[in-house]
């Protein structure tokens, strides 16, 4: 493991450590061998666990939970807005339409993989705030659902 050289009184010790377990030391002193009793235990050395949260989307949309309004909408409206930045490939509906909870509404390309945006509920489409082949952010909104 380690080499040490030492000079008590006048004599030179080469000295190596060959095994360390638990609080008993094997060392290598010119030759003889000794165990050593260590006063303190020596502990290795652990790498910390990085714990990260769950990540969830804020704009997830999955067809089983139907999602609130913000105080501020208009009441019995809500909107589907962009989950990651994109480009709109396919728009399914039109405004007037009835669209149920889970329908796909329009197709998003983010990444090179296209996304197929559902509805998260129930309701008449009142908006379509976005066209075929528009740029859209994170967060953007696409359409309003009353």
């Amino acid at each position: 493991m380690k080499k040490y050289k030492f000079t008590i009184n006048g004599n030179e010790y080469e000295t190596e450590i060959l095994n360390i377990e638990d609080n008993v030391a094997e060392i290598d002193v010119n030759g003889s061998i000794y165990k050593v009793e260590l006063t303190t235990e020596i502990k290795t050395q652990k790498t910390p666990k990085l714990v990260r949260p769950k990540a969830v989307p804020s704009t997830d949309s999955h067809p089983s939970v139907a999602k609130t309004s913000s105080p501020s909408a208009p009441k019995g409206s809500g909107t589907i807005k962009s989950p990651l930045p994109g480009t709109i490939l396919d728009i399914f509906i039109k405004e007037g339409d009835e669209v149920k909870r889970g329908q796909k509404v329009l197709m998003l390309e983010a990444m090179k993989m296209e996304n197929n945006i559902e509805a998260d509920k129930d309701g008449k489409v009142v908006a379509i705030h976005k066209q075929k082949g528009d740029a859209v952010m994170e967060g953007d909104i696409l359409i309003t659902i009353e």
